[in-house]
Formats: C-alpha cells, sequence, structure tokens
C-alpha cells in the first residue's frame, strides 16, 4: 500500500511486538532507554543547528554538526532494527507460515533499502 512518503509499506507482516494498532511490545528496556537517551541527545544537538543557523555561523561547521545528527540518528536505527530483529522478525520466520514469513522477509528487504544505506 502507498504510504505518503511514496513507499510502499507492508502492513500485512505479522510480528511478535505487535497489537491491532502495531505497536511494539516486547521492547528490550536497555534499548528503549539507550534510544530515549540518543534522541534527547539529538534534540538537543538540533536545537543548538537552530542556533547556529540563527547567529549565521560558518556553513562547514553547520553541516559537520548535521552529520553528526545524521549518525545520531543512525544509531537509533540500527538498534530499533536490532530489536525488530529480535523479536518481530525472529517470530514470523520461525511461524512456519509462508505468508507470514514472506511478508517479514519483504519488509525487512524495504526496510534495509529504504532506511539503512
Amino acid at each position: 500500500m502507498p504510504a505518503s512518503s511514496g513507499r510502499r509499506h507492508r502492513a500485512n507482516a505479522a510480528c511478535a511486538c505487535e497489537t491491532s494498532a502495531r505497536k511494539a511490545v516486547a521492547v528490550d528496556p536497555e534499548i528503549k532507554a539507550a534510544n530515549r537517551h540518543r534522541l534527547r541527545r539529538i534534540e538537543g544537538q538540533i536545537r543548538g543547528l537552530q542556533k547556529m543557523v540563527e547567529d549565521d555561523r560558518y556553513c562547514a561547521d553547520i553541516i559537520t554538526q548535521i552529520a553528526s545528527v545524521q549518525e545520531a540518528l543512525r544509531g537509533v536505527a540500527r538498534n530499533l532494527m536490532r530489536n525488530h530483529l529480535r523479536h518481530c522478525a525472529a517470530k514470523a520466520l520461525r511461524s512456519g507460515k509462508k505468508q507470514e514469513t514472506q511478508a517479514m522477509y519483504d519488509e525487512l528487504l524495504e526496510l534495509i533499502y529504504a532506511h539503512l544505506r
């Protein structure tokens, strides 16, 4: 089904972590804490970037800070992928149900191709 970003999203991939609202319920507490900490730090970096732009700071310095934020976001994505693979994907792939397994393979490939470059 088309998503607002123009990317297809497989909503039919069964997940050990989802409810009918596709909410994760089997999130590793350490991963969640690490992600929350990283996201708070990223939020501060974004505010810093806004101030750098507002203060007409040197473009190369701003670009360097943007790269830092992007890498921090990739770290959050890696943690989320790790959790997804351990819980949601593992259950779907072990289910023995061909349609569920294929849907999860498709979802994982879409995630890898679209987000983890």
